[in-house]
């Protein structure tokens, strides 16, 4: 299997979370005249503060991927949220770009949640990148640092979701503003919820208000 017909890509390698940087490059993404203004940016660093034009230019092209894998109206929503809620918007946006992040977190995350272990190491990670790498070629292919790196990575993104903690790498449940839910009952993706790692008695408790 070659890059073209693998689902995955190391994209995220380059780039976690940045809530901050997102946050203020949103209003270019939203904006009619999007790339120019991006483009400006990637050269000027106006706005993202980032010393490097290559890490700007990587950026940039993550945050558009992200921007455009759900529909707008989500981010104009997001925009008026709490910052938990927002931190866990860019989670669902990085899940619905990245299959990689989206397999690691529902083979191994959720699958570590709902057992009495709630600690997550690298190395759970690394065997489940061996699974995926024994179905698939393009991915079996890339190096021992690209794959360490992809579950470095994705250990930072929970961090900075809130998702695990710092010090003891145990996973813990965040729990948005009910209002910030209930965008992902209305809009058919109930199964963000269970990314939160919350309960089916609260996900139940959620969507019995909105009845």
């Amino acid at each position: 299997m070659n890059k073209n017909n693998s689902p995955y890509t190391a994209a995220i390698t380059g780039c976690a979370v940045l809530y901050y940087e997102f946050k203020r490059i949103l209003p270019l993404l939203l904006s009619a005249d999007s790339e120019l203004l991006l483009k400006d940016e990637i050269e000027n660093n106006s706005i993202l503060q980032i010393n490097s034009r290559k890490a700007r230019r990587t950026f940039v092209l993550e945050f558009k991927r992200r921007f455009a894998s759900v529909p707008i109206h989500f981010w104009q929503s997001w925009q008026g949220w709490s910052e938990e809620g927002q931190r866990a918007g860019l989670f669902y946006a990085i899940l619905k770009t990245y299959k990689l992040v989206f397999d690691f977190h529902f083979n191994v995350a959720i699958k570590r949640w709902n057992s009495a272990q709630r600690q997550l190491e690298k190395s759970d990670i690394m065997m489940e990148f061996n699974e995926i790498a024994a179905h698939d070629e393009f991915v079996d292919s890339w190096s021992d640092n690209t794959k360490d790196r992809c579950a470095s990575q994705y250990l930072t993104i929970l961090r900075q979701t809130g998702l695990l903690t710092d010090k003891t790498n145990e996973l813990q449940s965040i729990h948005p503003d009910q209002s910030e839910l209930e965008y992902y009952i209305r809009s058919g993706e109930e199964w963000f919820l269970e990314a939160c790692l919350l309960y089916p008695y609260e996900i139940n408790d959620i969507k019995s208000k909105l009845l």
